[in-house]
């Protein structure tokens, strides 16, 4: 996959990219709200294995560029029947809080019912997550529910989970 919009990019991440993949795994900061607020402890050999069985019809992560320099980072899954389950995370904090989520977002969400042929998109985030929650209502997704105190993160405090999901009629986009 490779998408751009003015200055932004969406492209597979390559073994190329597991050093900086692994930087940022391993940054608490970066993933505490996904429940490693230690970080992962993950290396660059183990994500470069990892990558290299990414396929389209599976799943695949991929790299945010903004003017050519990697801030972030996101992935699709095939769910089957339709559905692909996204993540993303804009890793460089001094992009965030800026709209740029939302175009990365629009991006991928287009493509992934446009070429790819999806109809549903699936996702969840930590409830605490309220201004990714704010993000994803934006763009029209429903919240489907919430799982209360249902996942224990690293340091063993019990975590509430939020699920949304996306239909082509409800997809508010934020690119032209």
């Amino acid at each position: 996959m490779h998408l751009t919009y003015h200055n932004l990019t969406i492209r597979n991440a390559t073994t190329a990219d597991a050093s900086t993949l692994a930087a940022w795994w391993n940054d608490g900061g970066v993933m505490a709200h996904a429940g490693f607020p230690l970080g992962l402890g993950t290396t660059p050999e183990k994500i470069a294995a990892d990558l290299s069985t990414d396929r389209d019809d599976t799943r695949r992560r991929l790299i945010l560029e903004l003017s050519g320099t990697p801030i972030g980072e996101m992935s699709y899954r095939n769910l089957g029947n339709g559905t692909a389950e996204i993540g993303i995370k804009i890793c460089d904090t001094t992009k965030q809080e800026k709209g740029l989520g939302r175009k990365y977002l629009s991006l991928l969400i287009t493509a992934l019912f446009d070429k790819l042929g999806y109809y549903r998109i699936f996702l969840d985030t930590n409830l605490k997550n309220t201004r990714a929650q704010h993000v994803y209502e934006s763009l029209g997704f429903r919240k489907i529910r919430i799982l209360e105190n249902n996942w224990k993160d690293q340091l063993g405090v019990l975590q509430s989970t939020v699920e949304y999901e996306l239909f082509p009629d409800a997809f508010l986009s934020y690119i032209d």
